[in-house]
């Protein structure tokens, strides 16, 4: 398992830190991965905008975000250099402003988000979100509704480059596994698989993309119940 420096840090993460976390994270994924390119996404939620520097100081360009809100105030203060993946539920009143923005939609998880996302970003790129749990409140498409929703969201124009997923906490090799082989029979070429729990077991069963927060930046900063951090 990787290793993750669990001390909370504060919403400006500490850059030396980060650097060498990233160092770390980079090293685990060469190891594991033996070669396969993997792009490392820093998940920067929950995280003000010192943490996109300290992402970016390390080197790594593609930060990831859930909420819409959080990313279009951290892409005006980054600038344009970055890759930015949204990563939470495709919300359709939310499409039109992130949509000169967004590198890649990773959870397009019903045709109609597609259908948004091809009305305002003609061509763009998306991962199809299987729940792969089929767990009770989880988002993503059905493993049954997956395939004809890569079939739809072609047919719109959009750029449709794999999956994506959130394994659960019981059984995740055997879910990963499942993805890739569905990823292999509709000839999709990423799979965007594993965080900072699952990382090693992800990138052992073909994950071409990992997502990392806590394993980059620490714990995320405590919210109030009025919603500030502290």
């Amino acid at each position: 398992m990787l290793h993750d420096d669990r001390s909370p840090i504060t919403e400006a993460p500490d850059a030396e830190a980060v650097r060498r976390r990233a160092d770390e994270i980079r090293l685990r994924v060469a190891e594991i991965a033996g070669g396969r390119p993997v792009t490392i996404v820093a998940v920067t939620k929950g995280f003000g905008p010192e943490a996109v520097a300290a992402a970016q100081g390390s080197g790594l360009d593609d930060v990831g975000e859930s909420y819409a809100k959080e990313l279009i105030a951290k892409a005006d203060a980054a600038g344009a250099r970055l890759r930015w993946h949204f990563l939470g539920a495709v919300q359709r009143r939310k499409v039109r402003d992130l949509a000169p923005l967004v590198h890649l939609w990773q959870s397009v998880d019903r045709p109609a988000a597609a259908a948004e996302i091809a009305r305002h970003a003609p061509g763009a790129a998306i991962l199809v979100q299987v729940d792969v749990t089929g767990a009770p409140g989880r988002n993503g498409c059905t493993w049954d509704e997956a395939p004809a929703l890569v079939d739809g969201a072609r047919g719109l124009g959009l750029d449709v480059r794999g999956f994506m997923a959130v394994a659960g906490r019981t059984d995740p090799r055997s879910e990963f596994r499942r993805l890739a082989s569905l990823a292999r029979d509709l000839d999709l070429a990423e799979l965007s698989m594993g965080m900072s729990g699952d990382l090693d077991v992800a990138l052992e069963e073909g994950s071409t993309m990992v997502r990392v927060g806590r394993a980059l930046f620490g714990d995320r900063p405590v919210r109030d119940p009025d919603g500030r951090r502290r």
